[in-house]
């Protein structure tokens, strides 16, 4: 029997399971559930660097990069969901109108029930705890498949025990996107997917046919834009880190940097600069920037964008000395750019900066805007009132000014994006939301009361309401005592009319 065929009759009652855990789960409030989160965080505090070794194995990231974007980011999002998921999901009370005086109107944020998680190979660790953890803390149970790239094998399930949580709340499903499919044919009641475009629209297929919620979390093309009034050194070390944190293997990596042409040259030799000094190792001590690749098919992918674009004409200012096979892809600076190159068309998610001139505000965004993707951007200048104008002009599902990659970075915002970066949202008060059922509530009391708008409909009834409803909607004080007292009129007819039916 092959492995692929083991894994799926190993997780054939996955979401079986998940679903009787559901139960008891639901039953917790959600201050008995956040306790857990409290553990959880808690324990990846104090095995850090065990968690950063098993990163490093499966992904080959630098230490630091597996510190900085993985376990710290958990880190802050647990704290996040601990102070603040109390507050977003307690019933809130809502606005009733003037109409239906008497009566409350309610939100009940309830699970949604077994939720299936299925994360991408770039972010292993952050990418299982946090949204595990907004299932969890909003009473749902999760059915878990990671990548098969990198499984982190055992190690959320670890976890999880040590944080005291049952072992059918989270139940970890290993295998290829097979085990995928199988999966969302047991029906779960919401997928959470983040990876590539095109196994999105597969999900998202399989998913319609059950009516299954989906939430896309998908890929990215972003760009950076600098105007000529910036920190050019600043600016420079920005674009380094935000093209190429984590090898350049972030769907919210700088794919694509817009320079003014007024200081292109200098922005580029400040970037040059900046790329040539940073070290690349898998470490074993925190002295490394960039680590390498994670699999030889994304290296290809690479490979394939950087010689289509050095056969029409591109300059590769840094890294050319590899061998277009190793998985220590060093950082490539790339200038002389054209828009049918690759390199501007397609999702690269590797370590490569290209570089363009712009002239004109206009301009840029047009240049910007012209993506399948939307997914972040940033934008950079001293006028802010320039950066938020153009930001607003940007179609992606986030911006980050005079900073990179930092809308991510904050817990409180919700994450997702536009066209083809995928569908919902996740993180923040948005993302606790779109893990519930929001059940509206409307409480009346019981009475004797018939309503106007029941049975029987009357020639006099249809009078006194119409004059009730132009009394309510035409506005003003004399008006508003008019309707008041038509609403009476309606009450006391209804009552009447009720009773006495149309004989």
């Amino acid at each position: 029997m092959s492995d692929t065929a083991m894994a799926s009759l190993g997780n054939a009652d996955a979401v079986d399971r998940a679903r009787a855990g559901a139960r008891s789960l639901r039953r917790l409030t959600v201050a008995e559930r956040v306790k857990y989160l409290t553990n959880l965080r808690a324990i990846v505090l104090r095995r850090r660097e065990e968690i950063i070794d098993r990163i490093q194995k499966d992904t080959g990231k630098s230490r630091s990069d597996a510190l900085i974007s993985e376990i710290f980011g958990v880190l802050d999002n647990l704290a996040w969901l601990e102070k603040n998921a109390p507050r977003y999901l307690k019933e809130r009370k809502v606005h009733t109108p003037i109409a239906l005086m008497g009566k409350t109107s309610w939100l009940w944020f309830e699970p949604l029930g077994t939720i299936l998680i299925i994360s991408p190979w770039n972010y292993p660790f952050y990418q299982a705890m946090v949204p595990i953890a907004v299932a969890l803390v909003t009473g749902n149970t999760v059915v878990y498949k990671p990548s098969e790239w990198t499984p982190l094998e055992g190690l959320i399930e670890d976890l999880m025990a040590e944080a005291q949580a049952p072992p059918n709340w989270v139940v970890v499903a290993y295998g290829d996107g097979k085990v995928g499919a199988d999966l969302i044919d047991r029906k779960p009641d919401k997928i959470m997917f983040t990876g590539s475009t095109r196994t999105g629209r597969k999900i998202l297929q399989q998913a319609a046919q059950y009516m299954i919620p989906v939430d896309l979390e998908l890929g990215g093309k972003d760009p950076m834009i600098v105007f000529e009034d910036v920190d050019i050194q600043r600016a420079a070390a920005g674009a380094a880190w935000g093209g190429l944190t984590t090898t350049g293997q972030s769907c919210t990596s700088v794919e694509r940097i817009y320079v003014q042409e007024s200081i292109y040259d200098a922005f580029k030799a400040a970037l040059v600069k900046e790329v040539e000094r940073m070290k690349q190792s898998v470490d074993s001590d925190g002295d490394a920037d960039i680590g390498a690749m994670t699999t030889d098919f994304q290296v290809k992918i690479v490979a394939k964008q950087v010689e289509d674009a050095r056969a029409k004409g591109a300059q590769i200012l840094t890294g050319t000395g590899w061998d277009g096979v190793s998985r220590l892809i060093p950082p490539m600076v790339v200038d002389q750019m054209r828009d049918d190159m690759l390199l501007l068309k397609e999702e690269t998610f590797g370590p490569v900066l290209p570089l363009l001139k712009f002239r004109t505000e206009d301009e840029v965004i047009r240049l910007a805007n012209d993506s399948e993707y939307g997914l972040t951007a940033s934008v950079w200048s001293k006028d802010l009132d320039r950066a938020r104008r153009v930001s607003r002009a940007l179609v992606t599902g986030g911006v980050s000014i005079n900073n990179v990659m930092a809308t991510e970075a904050n817990p409180a915002l919700p994450f997702g994006g536009t066209k083809n970066s995928g569908l919902g949202r996740y993180k923040g008060e948005h993302g606790l939301h779109a893990f519930c059922n929001i059940k509206s509530v409307l409480v009346d009391k019981d009475s004797a009361k018939i309503e106007a708008n029941w049975y029987p409909y009357t020639k006099e009834k249809y009078r006194i309401f119409t004059e009730m409803m132009v009394n309510l909607f035409s506005g003003g004080v004399v008006n508003f005592v008019k309707f008041g007292l038509s609403g009476m009129k309606l009450e006391s007819y209804s009552k009447k009319a009720s009773k006495k039916g149309r004989g």
